[in-house]
């Protein structure tokens, strides 16, 4: 058996065994969904006249699967590295692409669970997302707003070294950028210059990506800009975070 293969298998059981984390993931989410849903519900924007739900929806989604790939994979790097088993594993010929690799197809199969049982839930009569006939195409948006966010996890790993640290630092990052990107309230109510701010952040784009996927909102132009700057955003915070990475607390 490859130690791909293991390590996959120990994160599987390590999180399918976590029934806090799996709340968090799964369940944390989409109470905000449920939440904003009930209080717009049936209400439009006033700016654009399309339903709340039609940015609620995607957005809550999108930052709940940011959400879990910085967070999954920052507190299973500190939790490691403070318990001497990434020096451990160092000590072997596992390289740390295959280290990361590992966490990497993790955080895949459960933002893509996330989103299907998000999707599901906001098309319920109480919310009444429909699906545009691009949906489809939300999922290449959603790869590479994991590949990002698993990326900033990395670094937020590599710098924490303690659980409330990394709690710290990953909330700072996520709670502002999700009020800034507009997954809780539509871009289009805030004024110029925060959406200027707003360009500055990947989670804007797969606020983007996603809602045009769904709902149909924007051109496809604007879903694959969305996608470019999430794969550039990929590939900066993946070159950090292969640059700062830490095997153990002493170096």
């Amino acid at each position: 058996m490859s130690a791909y293969t293991v390590l996959t298998a120990a994160g599987y059981r390590a999180q399918v065994r976590d029934k806090a984390t799996l709340f968090f993931t799964f369940a944390f989410p989409l109470l905000f969904l449920v939440v904003f849903g009930l209080i717009f519900s049936g209400q439009d924007v006033e700016e654009t006249g399309r339903p709340y739900i039609s940015y609620i929806a995607p957005g809550v989604m999108s930052w709940g699967v940011a959400n879990a790939a910085v967070f999954g994979i920052a507190f299973t790097l500190m939790q490691w590295r403070r318990d001497d088993l990434l020096r451990l594993i160092r000590l072997t010929p596992t390289p740390l692409t295959t280290v990361l690799a590992s966490r990497y197809v993790l955080a895949l199969a459960v933002g893509v669970v996330q989103a299907a049982v998000f999707i599901a839930v906001a098309m319920l009569p109480g919310f009444g997302l429909v699906l545009d006939g691009r949906w489809p195409l939300v999922l290449p948006a959603l790869v590479l707003g994991i590949t990002a966010f698993l990326a900033i996890g990395v670094i937020v790993g590599t710098y924490a070294n303690t659980p409330e640290a990394v709690a710290a630092i990953a909330n700072c990052l996520m709670v502002p950028m999700a009020f800034l990107s507009g997954s809780f309230l539509p871009l289009d109510m805030m004024p110029a210059w925060l959406r200027s701010v707003s360009r500055a952040l990947p989670l804007r784009y797969l606020n983007d990506a996603a809602t045009g996927a769904l709902t149909g909102s924007g051109s496809l132009s604007t879903l694959w800009t969305g996608c470019a700057v999430l794969l550039g955003f990929a590939l900066l915070f993946g070159a950090i975070g292969l640059k700062t990475f830490r095997w153990s607390n002493r170096t």
